[in-house]
């Protein structure tokens, strides 16, 4: 087929990418690539070198800081391995969600190594994510029945196709009659390790029901302000930090936060390789554990099928959780993060790999949490998700003398 030199292809969750690349770097997706030697810009490679670090005890790609990947910011990563493979001089290149986890300005650094790369050779972009195709990018395709199909009239607004998809959100068992407000409390926090100060004089209040978003670049302290909240920085026992009532350092465990907080990263993922199903993965959440290893109680269960309804899962309650696609998958792990009636809701980057429409529900999902119950939220995230609606907005700000922060 006769494609244009710059292309991108615009998959969804439930194609088999791994598939897709294969026929790309064979040859047999793309013609005028076919007897040319490529290069794999993707988390997979990345992954590799990092593997090999970690087997190996050396690494053969270096941060513009001299760091390892393994130790380096996500923005740190990607660059250098972009850097690297350029330096291999490939006769094409294919980039797989080139934006995720980066923030405005890696972003923008990509795009500019990028636009110079394409007046020399073939890029072709893998991505499930509209907004996210690269300004000098021809055509736009799909991968339908193992061909690249092309896209004639591409609308980027997904807004317009947002379905309505959950019942309302099961109400609590029972009502917190202990709750403090505010639930999070910083007065002038600062943390240093060694010389160098992560975040300067922070001060914010998270209060019940709130709806926030976190939002900074790559390096600016949002998952040290996350390890205080959570109650894994030992640095928050020299602090002014109140956790949901109770100052910090007068007595409460860790385990007593934790309680108190539902949590979902897109990181979670990785861990969950067993074939458990759908509804004990659900109600696991009671238990923070990876697995069912407790016989729940009758009120559990109950619960569990109430948010099993919720997400009209009910009647496949016994699959895997494997089985689903990425999107329901963290569909699941929402619930599982609510079943407890946390007072705070904590979502670390949770969009990241899903695809427009996963998106979609999955923004629903968080707004009639945010609507229908008194739990808090803390959205943390680079992407500003035109589906989301968070009622405020707190932003970190890197200076010399560490990360400062304000409300936007």
């Amino acid at each position: 087929m006769g494609l244009k030199k710059h292309l991108a292809i615009y998959i969804r969750n439930t194609d088999n990418k791994a598939l897709l690349i294969d026929a790309i770097m064979s040859g047999e997706a793309i013609s005028h690539v076919a007897d040319l030697e490529g290069a794999l810009f993707s988390e997979t490679t990345l992954n590799k070198f990092i593997d090999q670090e970690r087997r190996h005890g050396h690494f053969n790609v270096t941060t513009v800081t001299r760091n390892s990947l393994l130790h380096s910011s996500e923005g740190e990563r990607k660059k250098a391995l972009l850097m690297h493979l350029i330096s291999k001089n490939p006769n094409y290149i294919i980039v797989d969600n080139v934006f995720d986890n980066l923030d405005i300005r890696s972003q923008q650094d990509i795009i500019h190594t990028l636009t110079n790369l394409s007046k020399k050779i073939p890029i072709v972009q893998i991505t499930n994510r509209k907004a996210d195709i690269l300004p000098f990018i021809e055509e736009v395709y799909q991968f339908q029945n193992l061909e690249l199909v092309p896209i004639q009239a591409f609308n980027s607004n997904a807004q317009a196709l947002r379905p309505s998809y959950f019942k309302s959100i099961p109400k609590p068992s029972y009502q917190r009659d202990d709750e403090k407000n505010p639930l999070v409390k910083f007065q002038n926090v600062t943390i240093a390790y060694g010389d160098r100060t992560i975040v300067k004089n922070i001060s914010w209040e998270i209060k019940k029901g709130e709806f926030w978003q976190l939002i900074g670049p790559n390096g600016s302290g949002k998952s040290t302000l996350l390890s205080l909240i959570t109650g894994d920085n030992v640095k928050a026992y020299n602090q002014d930090i109140t956790l949901f009532g109770v100052k910090k350092g007068s007595g409460e465990s860790v385990w007593d936060i934790k309680k108190k907080i539902g949590y979902f990263s897109s990181e979670m993922l990785r861990g969950f390789y067993r074939g458990d199903a759908i509804g004990n993965m659900i109600v696991s959440g009671f238990y923070d554990s990876v697995g069912l290893y407790t016989q729940p109680t009758d009120e559990q269960i109950k619960i569990a099928q109430q948010w099993l309804h919720v997400l009209r899962m009910f009647e496949i309650r016994k699959k895997s959780f494997l089985s689903l696609s990425l999107g329901h998958q963290r569909l699941v792990l929402i619930a599982r993060a609510m079943v407890k009636n946390p007072p705070l809701l904590i979502l670390d980057e949770p969009t990241t790999g899903l695809d427009d429409s996963d998106v979609m529900l999955f923004s629903e999902l968080i707004n009639k949490i945010a609507k229908e119950s008194d739990t808090a939220i803390l959205y943390v995230s680079h992407r500003k998700e035109s589906g989301l609606t968070p009622e405020f907005i707190y932003k970190l700000t890197p200076t010399a003398i560490g990360a400062t922060g304000e409300i936007q």
